[in-house]
């Protein structure tokens, strides 16, 4: 692949052919080695076993490849080992070491999901197109159809200008805009309490109101399927729609608590009994109102205005005391949340519930400053009985009744030193709160609200088992309409 062909009609010896062919081999070889070292690969990888083994699969491919295209091979780094920090997710706290590390001998920094795959030739080409000296974000362009709460409603005049990456499809940063970062997180600290997605408010702090780069679209950085007949111009591709480590968990593996009050009971529980409860084998509804007609199971606990956390400890409490043993998951939602059990089932597949599980859709809050991560309540929240036997013996409760549940659960298992696992797949919002190509390479197993839509065809437009899982488990493109 790297010989020069050479073509001259009467050469005067033809043994040079060999040497010369030899000659610039060496040297694009050289080249490649000089390439590879000047690149720093971060996988965005978690702690836990399912995770952390396919970071690890992803950078022995990465090695692999290197080895493969000469001598010297490249710098990769696991997020989840990078320890110093609570936030090491969140990327820019990690910022400063990156520009003191690799800041003199590195041209890139190259940002990766543990299901990206890359071919390094391609990202090679890919990168030499861009003036390693100059401040360079590059990354495949998502951009909000209409403004979001999830974005604090940015750019609420035309929130299509702002364009951020899809971090399926890989995204990297030249060393001089990680040396301005660097330089920048120096003198001002992050100021941001919540994290809520992660990819815009990057961009956002890059963009810096105009004063630094917008993101620059690269049309090699894909997350077309590895197998798809578009993938050919990729420099990389995403493998992962939703994982399936084997026959799904049983049905009766998942006990579902769905969380409600009275002022709910007539309009949001029908919606649960026409869509996913039929998925359910074990469900209780847990409400401040005893209603046999549902029925419901009143805990005890009043409702209150702003958080749950009296409620959602009283149902952890209630799962470990008054479930079967042999019950190994607990699934908490509210009652506006439209979730697949059927999905979810298969995604537990991949986990070892002898683990402290703890699942969901991660945000942050104070990760610039310690702080803790946590799983944000309205997409669901997944517990092994192992978390829920850790986290009650610890005796880490609720600060008040009405406090956040889902921050303060953030709290206990981070003072426990049990990380929180981030799967892309469970939603805090609608659909149409995210971007469409977001959203085309997922097989989503939750959505939140039913702010201005139609739940029951939100549900079964894009979540109902009867769409890819009627086809041999095969991913089926079929039509979502703007839900």
């Amino acid at each position: 692949a790297f010989a020069v062909s050479i073509v001259s009609e009467g050469a005067e010896d033809e043994t040079e052919l060999p040497v010369l062919q030899k000659s610039e081999k060496s040297r694009t070889i050289s080249k490649i080695d000089r390439e590879l070292k000047e690149i720093v690969f971060v996988i965005q990888s978690q702690s836990n076993s399912f995770h952390s083994k396919r970071a690890e699969d992803l950078k022995r491919d990465i090695l692999k490849q290197a080895f493969d295209l000469g001598k010297e091979l490249p710098t990769v780094l696991l997020i989840h080992q990078i320890d110093r920090h609570e936030g090491a997710w969140t990327i820019l706290p990690l910022m400063r070491d990156f520009s003191v590390t690799y800041g003199r001998n590195s041209s890139w920094i190259f940002f990766c999901e543990e299901d990206t795959r890359i071919q390094i030739v391609k990202l090679l080409e890919t990168l030499r197109r861009f003036d390693k000296s100059k401040e360079w974000f590059l990354g495949k362009a998502l951009h909000d159809e209409e403004s979001t709460i999830i974005h604090h409603y940015a750019f609420a005049e035309n929130p299509t200008v702002f364009k951020f990456p899809d971090f399926a499809a890989g995204w990297a940063l030249s060393i001089p805009l990680v040396n301005k970062l660097g330089k920048k997180l120096k003198s001002e600290p992050l100021k941001s309490d919540f994290t809520i997605d992660l990819k815009h408010e990057i961009a956002l702090y890059i963009w810096q109101k105009g004063e630094g780069p917008h993101l620059t679209p690269v049309p090699e950085f894909c997350t077309d399927d590895v197998n798809s007949y578009r993938v050919d111009h990729c420099a990389t591709t995403f493998s992962n729609f939703l994982p399936l480590c084997g026959e799904p968990v049983n049905k009766e593996d998942v006990f579902v608590a769905v969380k409600t009050c009275r002022k709910f009971h007539g309009d949001r529980i029908p919606v649960v009994k026409q869509t996913w409860e039929r998925e359910a084998a074990l469900i209780e509804y847990y409400s401040d109102f005893a209603d046999i007609s549902i029925p419901t199971v009143d805990l005890g606990v009043p409702n209150t205005d702003r958080g749950h956390c009296g409620k959602t400890f009283a149902i952890l409490e209630r799962f470990l005391n008054h479930t079967s043993p042999k019950t190994p998951w607990l699934v908490v939602v509210d009652d506006d949340t439209l979730i697949s059990i059927f999905r979810l089932r298969k995604l537990l597949s991949c986990y070892d519930p002898n683990e402290p599980v703890f699942l969901g859709e991660r945000y942050g809050y104070g990760l610039g400053t310690g702080g803790y991560s946590y799983i944000t309540g309205g997409g669901g929240m997944v517990f092994s009985r192992t978390a829920v036997q850790k986290l009650l013996a610890s005796k880490c409760r609720c600060y008040s009744m009405d406090a956040p549940d889902d921050m303060v659960l953030g709290m206990c298992f981070s003072g426990l030193g049990i990380p929180i696992t981030h799967s892309p797949l469970f939603h805090q919002a609608r659909p149409m709160d995210y971007p469409k190509d977001y959203l085309s390479h997922q097989i989503p197993v939750s959505f939140h609200k039913h702010w201005n839509i139609d739940p029951v065809k939100v549900y079964f437009t894009w979540l109902a088992p009867n769409t890819e899982e009627s086809h041999n488990g095969k991913r089926v493109e079929y039509n979502r309409e703007d839900l």
